[in-house]
């Protein structure tokens, strides 16, 4: 079954029940000054979560291994798809013109104040910034963004704003957690921090990549949203 083929299906099925996280909610009328934002861990998760694209559940990905812990909410931006457009942006930052996008939803960290006791939630954040990874030869970008609202963090503006220990936290935490101690492999690598602005660059991208790949299932949705409103 083709993903246009189960997409069909659950249009037809899905509806009554739960949106999925991906394509059935919104990424807010704001967007990419504030999103809406699927959650899928968070900071006392000893097990990676991670959101099962067909179903739309919230699955096991695999147990956290080793002590490395993420020092945010982290989760994806809905209605976003990392590629030829994301990807495109990355490889002219790095000069690595071979450079592909991960073919998955933009990923994103969420900084509160607030202690947040599971996924599986939606919020809204407003982006500050970006951490340009590359996985393998897979653009893999995880923008930052505070929680709307949030007291503490909320006169943070752009990702030059948050303290440096903070960002190399987040940096260390994507560099390592695929690596097993003492290996001598590096899975993923980071080149470069950037801010707001740059972050709303490829949020538009994934929008535009997200369209591109699944433009015809929104039109869809939106046909079937207007009929049972």
């Amino acid at each position: 079954m083709t993903d246009q083929e189960f997409f069909s299906l659950w249009q037809d099925l899905g509806f009554p029940c739960k949106s999925h996280p991906w394509h059935g909610v919104q990424i807010g009328p704001d967007a990419p000054q504030c999103l809406t934002v699927y959650i899928e861990i968070v900071p006392t998760d000893t097990v990676k979560y991670e959101l099962d694209k067909k179903s739309g559940h919230l699955r096991v990905d695999r147990p956290q291994r080793y002590s490395n812990i993420c020092p945010a909410l982290y989760g994806l931006i809905p209605q976003t798809y990392c590629g030829q457009l994301v990807a495109e942006l990355s490889a002219e930052r790095t000069n690595r013109p071979g450079l592909a996008g991960d073919h998955d939803p933009l990923d994103i960290c969420v900084l509160t104040e607030k202690t947040i006791s599971h996924g599986d939630i939606l919020l809204e954040a407003i982006p500050i910034g970006g951490l340009r990874m590359i996985d393998g030869d897979e653009a893999d970008d995880k923008i930052v963004a505070i929680l709307k609202g949030d007291a503490m963090h909320e006169q943070w503006t752009d990702i030059k704003d948050c303290p440096v220990s903070f960002v190399e936290r987040l940096m260390h935490y994507f560099l390592t957690y695929k690596d097993a101690p003492g290996s001598q492999k590096k899975n993923c690598e980071i080149t470069h921090v950037y801010g707001r602005e740059e972050a709303h660059d490829v949020i538009r991208r994934s929008q535009a990549d997200y369209a591109a790949k699944f433009g015809q299932l929104q039109t869809q949705l939106a046909s079937i949203g207007s009929t049972l409103n």
